[in-house]
């Protein structure tokens, strides 16, 4: 199985939730590949629960899976580093502190590894304090360089930018992707993407020269009835994806 994930033009994937083994290969299809698959750690009670069923996603799209945190929740952060060094998947969604536990246990480079950042209201500076304690803690606000530069450090991939609320925070985000081009790292936007502020999320990333583009697009393209994510929606996305590339 491949641990790269497939970027459409070498560029842009696409990150959305699978509400189910079926959900998962539907998207991925959708996408025509180009996706990582969202399995949230918290909903399993334990490790092997865990690790039990994502296989059965790996399984389904070619190991195209995103082991979650949950919402964000940084108490994941050891499940998820431990889950992902058996399961080796294509991207792993982490909190800053706890970057370097995933790669470390993982004993590779290739899986794509992100660390969370928020905004600060503050353009050029993020919130690195995200961790299980240290979310609690007073914020601790960095350059964005300085935060790439530790995250490299400890061996991510990508800015995990959240909450992104949508375009709420243009021109932070503008100055995270120039950052993240700079730097040679790739970007994670997530959090309030939708159909509607999709292209511009992304285009922005593009035009600031970001290498690789994640977009997460979750709780807007989900049916509020099964829960699933709507393939119509994902390959809407793709378009908006080509578009941008073309």
């Amino acid at each position: 199985m491949s641990l790269t994930p497939s970027y459409l033009e070498n560029r842009i994937c696409l990150n959305v939730l699978a509400n189910s083994v079926e959900n998962a290969k539907e998207c991925y299809e959708a996408a025509e590949g180009h996706v990582v698959l969202g399995v949230l750690s918290k909903k399993y009670a334990t490790d092997a629960a865990a690790i039990a069923d994502m296989k059965r996603y790996q399984a389904a799209t070619n190991n195209a899976l995103s082991v979650g945190l949950g919402a964000g929740d940084p108490n994941q952060s050891q499940m998820v580093s431990r889950i992902s060094a058996i399961l080796q998947p294509q991207h792993v969604n982490q909190v800053f502190t706890g970057v370097g536990n995933s790669r470390a246990l993982l004993g590779q480079n290739e899986t794509i590894i992100n660390g969370l950042v928020s905004p600060t209201g503050k353009v050029g500076y993020v919130n690195i304090a995200t961790g299980p304690l240290s979310s609690s803690a007073p914020e601790a606000i960095v350059p964005i360089e300085t935060a790439i530069k530790l995250l490299q450090d400890m061996g991510g991939s990508s800015v995990k930018y959240f909450p992104m609320k949508g375009l709420a925070h243009k021109a932070e985000y503008q100055a995270v992707a120039e950052a993240c081009a700079k730097y040679d790292f790739y970007l994670e936007p997530t959090g309030g993407i939708d159909l509607a502020n999709f292209e511009e999320i992304v285009q922005i990333a593009v035009d600031a020269g970001v290498k690789k583009v994640i977009p997460h697009v979750y709780s807007s393209i989900i049916d509020a009835e099964t829960g699933d994510t709507k393939t119509e929606d994902v390959k809407t996305l793709l378009g908006i994806m080509k578009k941008i590339l073309n």
